[in-house]
């Protein structure tokens, strides 16, 4: 065995011909790259590994084979391969966390000294047309390292990830919370060969108060990141008492408990939608960042984070779009001059931690964002990324609670600068201002109780001017049909 690099991203490698065995001779003999051929897939049978690399089996096998092999990053490499196989190979290693990456020839492949120069990976950053961001200091280890911390919404795709980079920074114990077991047993298995002990794991619903107060009580978290909630902006129009109880009363039991376990630090996730809020994903997550800031100034430290569309998330417009090719459907866009902020997982991720650093308490951190996307230009590349120059593109009209662009702040605020460059702090509201905002609170909860979705819309609208008070019946069929 010729092979001189022992570390990298695990890679699988579709196609034992030509190609890929060049491929795998040059990855093995350089650490360039950063990748480690650990199997060939390959429909010929007769098809051979090289240098110990194995044909571990057929390319309708990548889903299994990302799985049972560790699989980091899949490499496409085979020249030619047809569109719709290329689709399936590469939302299987996808859906499965593996990046992908292919040739783009097989006469550029071999003419290189080194094939994998020429390898293009399918990168969000040439989606959203600018660099990932880079957010989190080395400084930050000191709100983390040896410290509890606990993560709501752990099974999450946010959550998920908070998860794997705060274990980075090697807390004392990390606890994820989730009512959702089956995603939470998922990242329990990814994270258990990491020093995760079965206790870490916590089944519970952040609307379940009694619950949420006997779990601090016995965790005694130090760092609390909340990223639990209800984020579909559709469904919660047609069902906003929902997004009440989770959003807005979980925000508050978890804050609450949070204050009586004397917690150090309290991270709440929000979203850019709750700058003058037109849905009820906006209005809800509004009112849980002014509960934030109305129980700021003790000893426990609270702040919020404001960002936009994660790219890579599950339920992500790009899991649509590649869920749209995969079944050969005509690709859905709302309007062809929609526009909205983008960012990667990690980079949202990277923005939480870095604000939870510097937080002093009561702060709206919002990151720079740089330049608003067209939705279009996106979706256009990224069907060319996965070797569909030409879709097809229907337009389906924006849905109740959209806006055809999304704002970083609301009118009313201001904002300042932070000591990191690309992060602003909204200006907090006063505390007349917000005590009058959320003095409907309890009744906005009986509302929600009721499930009664005309007055908790009114209330809704009461507490945050410039909310429209209710959806028409031929707006929430629209809803429900999209």
């Amino acid at each position: 065995m010729t092979a001189s690099v022992t570390a990298g991203l695990r890679t699988l490698v579709v196609g034992a011909g030509e190609a890929g065995r060049a491929l795998t001779r040059d990855l093995l003999r350089t650490s360039r790259f950063g990748l480690l051929p650990v199997g060939f897939l390959d429909d010929n049978p007769a098809k051979r590994g090289i240098d110990g690399v194995k044909v571990v089996g057929r390319l309708d096998d990548t889903a299994a084979a990302v799985v049972r092999h560790g699989v980091e990053v899949v490499v496409i490499a085979i020249p030619g391969l047809p569109a719709q196989l290329f689709r399936d190979v590469a939302l299987a290693a996808e859906a499965n966390g593996a990046s992908v990456r292919h040739l783009p020839s097989f006469v550029a492949a071999l003419r290189r000294d080194v094939v994998g120069g020429d390898m293009r990976a399918l990168d969000v950053r040439r989606l959203t047309g600018r660099s990932e961001i880079p957010v989190v200091s080395d400084r930050t280890g000191s709100i983390i390292t040896g410290k509890r911390v606990l993560v709501t919404g752990a099974g999450g795709s946010i959550g998920s990830e908070l998860c794997r980079q705060v274990h980075g920074f090697e807390p004392s114990r990390l606890f994820l919370l989730d009512h959702d077991e089956s995603h939470l047993h998922r990242l329990g298995l990814e994270l258990h060969g990491q020093a995760l002990r079965d206790d870490d794991i916590v089944i519970s619903d952040i609307r379940d108060r009694a619950r949420i107060d006997r779990v601090f009580a016995e965790l005694r978290p130090q760092l609390v990141l909340h990223a639990a909630a209800h984020k579909h902006l559709p469904l919660l129009e047609r069902h906003p008492c929902e997004g009440v109880k989770s959003n807005v009363l979980g925000t508050e039991n978890l804050v609450r408990a949070a204050l009586a376990a004397e917690v150090e630090r309290f991270v709440l996730i929000s979203t850019d939608k709750a700058a003058d809020p037109v849905s009820v994903l906006g209005a809800t997550k509004r009112l849980a960042e002014l509960i934030v800031q109305s129980h700021a100034g003790g000893s426990t430290v609270l702040t919020a984070v404001r960002f936009g569309n994660v790219l890579g998330s599950r339920g992500s417009l790009l899991s649509v779009l590649a869920e749209q090719l995969g079944s050969g459907r005509a690709l859905t866009v709302t309007h062809p001059d929609v526009t909205r902020f983008f960012m990667t997982v990690e980079e949202a991720v990277g923005l939480v931690l870095e604000a939870a650093r510097m937080a002093a308490g009561g702060e709206v951190f919002v990151l720079d964002m740089g330049d608003e996307v067209r939705i279009l230009d996106l979706v256009r590349e990224f069907a060319r990324a996965m070797n569909v120059p030409d879709p097809e593109i229907h337009f389906t009209g924006l849905r109740p609670g959209e806006k055809m662009r999304e704002t970083l702040f609301s009118t009313q605020e201001a904002y300042d600068r932070t000591p990191h460059q690309r992060i602003l702090a909204a200006t907090p509201s006063s505390r007349s201002a917000l005590v009058a905002a959320l003095r409907p609170l309890d009744e906005l909860y009986a509302a929600a109780e009721r499930n009664d979705r005309v007055e908790t819309r009114r209330l809704l609208a009461w507490m945050l001017p410039g909310f429209p008070t209710q959806i028409t019946e031929a707006e929430t069929a629209h809803a429900v049909r999209r």
